[in-house]
C-alpha cells in the first residue's frame, strides 16, 4: 500500500512538472537571441515550478526504486498518464474521447494487478 500511495505522489509531481512546462512555454512567447528574451524566461515562474516539480519527483523516484523491487515500480510510473489526462481536462479544458477514457481504465486496471 506505501507504494501505491508513494507512486501515486510521484506521477502527480511528474503530471505537474509537465503541466508547469506547458504553461512555462505558453508565457515564453516567441524565442529571440536576445538579453531580453533570456531575462522574460529567468523571470518566468512556471520554470521554476516545473523544475522544482521534476526535481520531488525524481528524488522520490529514487527512494522509490531503492526500496521496493523494479517490476513493480516501474509500471505504477504510468498512473502519471492518468493526472495528465485529469489535468488536460480541468486545466488546459482539452476535450476528452472515450477511447481516451477507455485508455486510463485499461492502465489503473494494469497497476491494480501489478500491485497486487
Amino acid at each position: 500500500m506505501k507504494l501505491i500511495l508513494l507512486a501515486l505522489i510521484q506521477s502527480a509531481l511528474l503530471c505537474a512538472g509537465q503541466m508547469f512546462m506547458k504553461l512555462a512555454l505558453k508565457a515564453m512567447g516567441a524565442a529571440a537571441w536576445s538579453w531580453s528574451f533570456v531575462v522574460s524566461q529567468l523571470t518566468n515562474w512556471w520554470w521554476l515550478a516545473c523544475g522544482v516539480s521534476f526535481t520531488a519527483a525524481g528524488l522520490l523516484w529514487m527512494y522509490i526504486l531503492k526500496h521496493w523491487a523494479f517490476s513493480q515500480a516501474y509500471p505504477l510510473s504510468s498512473l502519471a498518464y492518468v493526472f495528465g489526462m485529469i489535468a488536460a481536462m480541468f486545466v488546459f479544458h482539452e476535450h476528452i474521447a472515450w477511447t481516451q477514457w477507455l485508455g486510463i481504465l485499461l492502465i489503473m486496471a494494469g497497476c491494480y494487478f501489478v500491485a497486487n
